[in-house]
């Protein structure tokens, strides 16, 4: 009988673990992403003519 290589399921589980960060990742920035848009839909909706996002000065 000859043994399966190592290498190979390790190969697999790493992959897995990057397309699982990158997943992540993209779904962080999405949220992050609606949530902007949504709090500047419902500013324009509530009738403000300025809603532009004041940074502080630092």
């Amino acid at each position: 009988m000859s043994e399966p290589e190592d290498g190979g399921s390790r190969r697999g589980a790493l992959i897995g673990l990057v397309v699982a960060a990158v997943m992540l990742a993209v779904g962080l920035w999405l949220a992050h992403s609606l949530t902007a848009a949504s709090k500047m839909q419902d500013c324009v909706m509530s009738g403000r003519s300025n809603c532009n996002v004041i940074e502080p000065a630092r």
